[in-house]
């Protein structure tokens, strides 16, 4: 196994830096359960040294012109792809996901993202508006100083995906890695100032919630940007809304993923197995109730299961394996509990419900129930690991009512070979993101985000942009002032 440990915990001003007063955070790795490396949460002299260092980073920057700006980041694209494999291969021991899925899924989208939106930069431009001799123009400015707040589940993607916007736009951005995996936005970071950002930019600090609330209620902070669960959502909009901050939310869900009983059984089966059992289920758009036509439901889980069964798990640095561990040891008693109550509760197990006992690590098998009602635990509560509940129904009207009965509105989907039903369907349904006939892709250039207590705003494409930056608009007067005083 690759020697992991970062030069120190935190990278501020183009250099790594460490504080190791602050309390020590152990990176494990999920597959066997042994730590690998230590980081030390950021202290306030750490918190301090970040702000500053972006406040007077995002001076230079916001004043370099906008075609400078794309050549960075599409620098930085570039050797991100040069190097996947590296980060790939780290992405792999910090979330434990399988090096199958890490070498096409993580950085790659990450690079995706520095490179669109480094070709964007030079056209966010304004607008000019006839008021007969007079005139108004409209510039975008950027906001300033942001907060990036990542989750643990895509750790090098989120740190693309909250940097390129912000970057794009003549921001500087301080991020904080979850604190269960720390390691991968380091090597952003490092990338970014070795293409050409200016020191102080794009700055990494790490920390457990204390470090995010320092930094979200700092008054020099223009804007937060989150992506993890509802609860710490509301915390973190709570603290934001106090200081009038912009805000983006990218929160946890419970997705419906609709299936018709003219939809092609295996390729909707191939959907509701990205919609659960990819990264062993620790996607937040994961569709994790699926609605199954009582027609085709009994064939549908005969055939879920039996290809269940060839899923490969195991070493996650083995190309071949298929499926990795759940993140660490909390979230693997989290994710039994469940499973314990779905039983407990009456639904009917048809694949897994148990932790693989003979591997090291945090290993639980692709879970599916059957004959799971809309009241029961496992169809309400996100649980976030490889568990499926699949739900019968009849009636289209009945079954996109009960899709929509959730507080979550991240994401659904249908399948369906009626492509005009297809759109009526997704079209009623309360969810930011919706596919038809696949799940869970997420291009860079279509807006990512979800409706109710799934968030607010938007990630990804030209939406982005509005979140990271405003208006301003000039009015130009060209006659002599009226006035009656």
């Amino acid at each position: 196994m690759p020697d992991v440990t970062p030069k120190a915990s935190h990278f501020i001003d183009g250099n790594y830096v460490e504080d190791t007063d602050g309390a020590v955070i152990e990176v494990v790795y999920p597959a066997t359960g042994k730590t690998i490396a230590q980081v030390h949460s950021a202290t306030s002299n750490i918190v301090e040294m970040a702000i500053a260092s972006g406040l007077k980073a995002q001076e230079i920057w916001s004043q370099t012109s906008p075609v400078e700006r794309g050549r960075v980041l599409r620098r930085a694209a570039d050797m991100i792809r040069e190097r996947n494999r590296e980060l790939s291969i780290l992405e792999t021991l910090d979330t434990g996901k399988p090096l199958q899925e890490t070498l096409v899924a993580d950085a790659t989208s990450g690079a995706d993202a520095l490179e669109y939106f480094g070709g964007l930069a030079a056209s966010l431009t304004g607008e000019y508006i006839p008021l007969g001799d007079d005139f108004v123009y409209t510039m975008r400015e950027p906001l300033g100083l942001c907060v990036g707040i990542g989750a643990w589940n895509y750790p090098t993607q989120i740190a693309c995906w909250k940097a390129a916007p912000a970057l794009c736009c003549g921001n500087s951005v301080i991020f904080k890695p979850s604190e269960v995996t720390p390691l991968c936005a380091l090597k952003i970071a490092e990338i970014l100032i070795e293409a050409g950002l200016p020191r102080g930019c794009y700055n990494v600090v790490q920390g457990y919630g204390d470090v995010g609330g320092a930094l979200v209620t700092d008054p020099r902070v223009a804007k937060v940007s989150l992506t993890g669960s509802v609860p710490t959502g509301r915390k973190v909009y709570a603290a934001a809304g106090a200081g009038v901050k912009h805000v983006t939310m990218e929160l946890g869900g419970k997705s419906p993923l609709i299936i018709f009983d003219d939809a092609d059984i295996e390729n909707a089966i191939s959907g509701a197995m990205l919609a659960n059992m990819y990264s062993s289920g620790q996607v937040c758009s994961n569709g994790t109730r699926v609605f199954v036509h009582k027609n085709i439901k009994d064939k549908f889980c005969e055939r879920f299961a039996e290809r269940s069964a060839a899923i490969r798990i195991g070493d996650p640095l083995d190309e071949e394996t298929h499926m990795g561990p759940v993140v660490n040891e909390e979230q693997l008693e989290k994710v039994l509990g469940y499973i314990e109550i779905g039983k407990k509760e009456g639904a009917r197990l048809i694949c897994g419900g148990n932790r693989i006992a003979d591997k090291d690590g945090f290993f639980v098998e692709p879970t599916a129930f059957a004959d799971v009602t809309d009241d029961m635990t496992i169809a309400r509560e996100e649980i976030f690991g490889p568990v499926m509940s699949i739900l019968d129904f009849e009636d289209e009207q009945e079954v996109i009512a009960r899709a929509n009965d959730t507080e979550f509105g991240l994401s659904g989907g249908v399948f369906t070979q009626d492509i005009t039903r297809a759109h009526r369907v997704v079209a009623q349904l309360h969810a930011g993101t919706c596919w038809i006939n696949t799940y869970n892709l997420a291009p860079v250039e279509a807006p990512f985000g979800g409706s109710k207590s799934s968030g607010v705003g938007r990630e990804n494409s030209k939406a982005a942009i509005e979140h990271y930056s405003e208006l301003k608009s000039v009015y130009v007067a060209m006659t002599p002032v009226e006035s009656a005083y």
